[in-house]
């Protein structure tokens, strides 16, 4: 017999169960989706240039999407809860002249979005390019496929095929070393694929930048410290916040990923210290951050059930995926339950944060979040590869697993 005060507490669990829908060329359908128990849509209107203003129009056809079954005719059980990501142009992030009329276009949006009913908003402020990964391929202990990040590798990127001014200053001699030796040891095929792998452009974009491209995007940022890109940053928040917070939204700001200096880029959003600088900007509730346990979990320092206790209050959006440390910068994507990450810890404290803001009458408590990616495996092996990490059985296993976490935790919270 089903204990019934269970399912009570699956129905009311402490985080909303999402998934990252990159749209309708994802391989991953709606109806997918739907079948995993996810009902969350994390999603973005990836075929609007950044710094484009998204339409009522555009926004209600994805929704409608999203939303309507047109095959069934009949609602789906799922609705759009975050959007993921409406980029920030490289013009504000380099504090350009046209950086102003860009944030006007940024709040009108903003504005767009909560006529259309979606409150939560994810970006980031990473120079250049989003996360960064040296191995799309990365064969796991269980024969399943993980993006890894590889230090020296990218190193040997930088130094030997990137070839940017000045790039070795930026490493110990030890580290120049293991770069030169890794270099001469691979072929020219895998220094193709090295190429290819890294400069990735934004998620879903489908663009990978030219060694040329690239070349003349880090020049930009050739005079922009930590300190400057911190005042940009800054800039934006001050101008954005307030429209959000008017309107009843919510922002949140994903950490740098990986949480470490490349290419000689800037990197201010990669520690606690980061992230409670980034709150303290403009203290208002429409100005938080997006916790993401595989961007903050490859610095050892970062204390993860730590940062949710201190700054919980300030959490709109979960990201839980875990990583395997590998003692020398370098980290592989390692099953969600098992890595440097203690994901039951994670867990816990955003059980006891979505408890307390229930006690406190607080109408967020349902905190969304999602399985970051998740490891290419079985007939998904099989699979042309559309995203990379956003595979469907791998994080449909990290979502089941994070969904018993949850529940059992709840269970012996509430018990």
């Amino acid at each position: 017999m089903v204990d019934s005060a269970l399912l009570v507490e699956f129905n009311n669990m402490a985080l909303m169960q999402s998934w990252r829908w990159y749209g309708p060329n994802d391989i991953v359908s709606l109806s997918d989706i739907e079948q995993s128990g996810a009902y969350g849509i994390v999603h973005a209107l990836h075929h609007v240039p950044v710094g484009e203003v998204w339409t009522v129009e555009e926004i209600q056809k994805r929704q409608r999407i999203i939303e309507w079954n047109e095959e069934t005719q009949q609602p789906r059980n799922l609705k759009w809860a975050v959007v993921e990501s409406l980029n920030v142009h490289e013009a504000i992030k380099k504090g350009l002249p046209e950086r102003d009329q860009l944030i006007e276009d940024y709040k009108t949006s903003l504005q767009n979005l909560a006529k259309c009913g979606i409150k939560i908003v994810c970006y980031n402020f990473m120079p250049v390019l989003d996360w960064t990964r040296t191995d799309l391929t990365f064969t796991y202990k269980d024969g399943s496929k993980a993006l890894r990040y590889d230090a020296i590798a990218l190193a040997a990127f930088d130094i030997h095929i990137l070839e940017r001014e000045d790039a070795k200053a930026d490493y110990t001699e030890d580290r120049q070393i293991e770069a030169s030796s890794y270099f001469n040891c691979i072929t020219d095929e895998e220094k193709a694929l090295l190429t290819k792998n890294i400069l990735q452009g934004v998620p879903g974009s489908g663009d990978v930048f030219t060694i040329e491209d690239y070349k003349k995007q880090l020049a930009e940022y050739d005079h922009i410290s930590e300190e400057i890109l911190r005042e940009n940053l800054s800039y934006f928040l001050r101008s954005v916040v307030p429209t959000a917070e008017e309107l009843g939204m919510k922002l949140c700001c994903h950490p740098d990923d990986p949480p470490t200096a490349i290419f000689g880029l800037p990197r201010i959003v990669s520690t606690e210290t980061d992230l409670l600088a980034l709150t303290q900007t403009i203290d208002s509730p429409a100005n938080g951050i997006t916790y993401c346990t595989g961007s903050l979990g490859p610095l050892p320092e970062n204390d993860l059930p730590g940062i949710i206790e201190r700054l919980g209050h300030k959490i709109h959006f979960v990201h839980l995926r875990n990583v395997q440390r590998e003692g020398n910068g370098s980290f592989h994507e390692a099953d969600h339950l098992n890595g440097s990450v203690d994901m039951y810890a994670v867990m816990k404290a955003l059980v006891l944060e979505s408890q307390r803001r229930k006690s406190e009458g607080r109408d967020d408590f349902e905190i969304p979040f999602r399985p970051d990616h998740g490891h290419q495996m079985l007939d998904d092996l099989n699979k042309k590869v559309t995203f990379h990490g956003y595979s469907a059985i791998g994080r449909l296993r990290g979502l089941a697993e994070l969904r018993g976490l949850e529940l059992g935790i709840t269970h012996n919270i509430n018990s």
